[in-house]
């Protein structure tokens, strides 16, 4: 394989091809189903998805067959299959999602979630990082092979549109496709994170991710704080109280026993090594105000707190107006929403009921206190990498990135797709990365897409399906 024709064809590829597709897809305003009221009958998702079904329609892959699989009061989902060089079983499956997190507020001026922008190197706009470019990036890499005559094994590419709703239709469809997929040699996820765009980053784990609602109660209508204040209690106070239960608030640290496990050798080594690579970068990397700081100074023990302890984000509040209608009342009730992200390997449904347990009984003063789970997802944590993969992934790094090496790195997001597969594939191989790193801000203002990162992410897949072709030959080899 003649890598620098890879990068010329990649680059090239997104230059031509790939990046006005993307700004075509930014403009379209599809969120997932949680956000979005109106997901089956306002045709958003049909619009975003046409944008990408009718790019492959023109690529002309050969041995490319493509289906949009759509079931009534389902998401719908591409399915796409290219046949391997020498029509072998083997097969490698290629994921991403196409569904978007709702626009959000505090977009920089000149910039908006539905405004493509190039600027600097990076393309702005909601959806182009998460995750419209995964369909192009695995597209792009099987191209660049066939460019060169490069053989590759038969690939399977899903991208569906309900990630961000916690990919509550994609099992189905994996189910519906069993018969074609098999039982692939290696997954390969294109929506994770980097923690630099100088070199590959492959993720290791995904923490779970629990989101709840904490409501309590007090009295049956607001009444004059004048004349109630000092007898009735707060509802704010009572439900500060009950939160707690579940969180020190003076440091973080969770008190649901619960939410912990022990941290594996290998992942603890994973921080040390990205702490010393990294460094002060990975504090850099949010938009702290001036003069604030993060919960600690140590970079190793900040890496393990966001890849592999629980921490409780309160991310909605019901029952308080906003300050403008804010009447001299004492409420009847307050209510929070919770993200509680989780470790790998921790049970969310063990957390939902000691939560419960914690915070729905000796309720103070008597008030009606509930928590209810809205979703949860349990994490994945990478399984033993086979020494081919993991040597395929350096040389790969090494070869797009100037001589730096893969780096594995702890992710505090969930794709609740990766750990359903490793249920049904517990012996297949699996390459987690994606284009998310330091400023890039998804699911917030001004997300934005790395060009030349997702264009060496490319080349990099595509070095990754060459090898692996060469690895299932060699291993064909040996049987005989």
């Amino acid at each position: 394989m003649d890598s620098k024709k890879i990068a010329e064809f990649v680059n090239s590829d997104w230059e031509k091809s790939i990046l006005p597709t993307l700004e075509e897809y930014i403009r379209v305003p599809n969120c997932s189903p949680q956000y979005e009221r109106d997901f089956y009958t306002n045709g958003l998702i049909e619009k975003a998805m046409a944008v990408l079904v009718d790019w492959v329609k023109v690529q002309k892959i050969s041995g490319l067959s493509m289906e949009v699989l759509e079931e009534k009061n389902r998401t719908p989902l591409i399915f796409i299959t290219v046949e391997g060089t020498d029509k072998t079983d083997n097969t490698v499956l290629m994921y991403g999602h196409f569904d978007k997190q709702p626009p959000m507020h505090g977009w920089s001026e000149g910039l908006g979630p539905y405004t493509p922008v190039i600027k600097d190197g990076k393309l702005y706009g909601r959806g182009g990082a998460d995750d419209g470019y995964s369909l192009f990036a695995a597209l792009g890499a099987i191209k660049a092979l066939k460019d060169q005559g490069i053989p590759h094994a038969r690939c399977v590419v899903m991208i569906e549109a309900c990630e961000e709703s916690g990919s509550r239709d994609l099992m189905h469809y994996v189910d519906l496709k069993s018969s074609i997929i098999g039982t692939p040699d290696l997954v390969i996820c294109l929506d994770s994170g980097c923690a630099s765009y100088d070199q590959l980053w492959c993720t290791s784990s995904l923490r779970g991710n629990m989101v709840g609602e904490l409501r309590v109660k007090i009295l049956k209508e607001g009444v004059h704080s004048g004349s109630a204040s000092g007898c009735v209690p707060s509802s704010f106070r009572i439900l500060r109280t009950l939160l707690d239960r579940i969180e020190d608030s003076s440091n973080g640290l969770m008190k649901v026993k619960s939410s912990y496990c022990e941290i594996p050798e290998k992942n603890a080594k994973y921080a040390e090594e990205m702490a010393s690579s990294l460094g002060g970068k990975v504090i850099e990397s949010f938009p702290f105000v001036s003069g604030a700081h993060p919960i600690d100074t140590d970079i190793k023990e900040l890496l393990l707190n966001l890849s592999w302890r629980p921490a409780l984000s309160t991310i909605g509040v019901d029952g308080i107006p906003s300050m403008d209608n804010a009447g001299n009342v004492l409420r009847p009730e307050s209510a929070v929403k919770v993200s509680l992200r989780l470790p790998p390997i921790v049970d969310p449904s063990l957390v939902v009921e000691e939560i419960k347990q914690l915070v729905e009984k000796d309720v103070p003063y008597g008030a009606q206190a509930t928590f209810t789970m809205e979703k949860g997802a349990a994490g994945w944590a990478a399984r033993e990498m086979e020494p081919w993969l993991e040597e395929s992934l350096n040389n790969a790094s090494r070869t797009y990135y100037q001589d730096k090496p893969a780096r594995f790195i702890g992710e505090g997001g969930s794709i609740p797709f990766i750990g359903m597969l490793q249920k049904m594939f517990p012996t297949t191989q699996f390459v987690v990365t994606g284009l998310l790193g330091p400023g890039s801000n998804a699911h917030g203002p001004n997300e934005f897409l790395h060009i030349q990162m997702g264009k060496n992410l490319t080349s990099c897949m595509a070095h990754v399906l060459s090898d692996h072709y060469q690895h299932i030959t060699n291993a064909k080899k040996r049987r005989v």
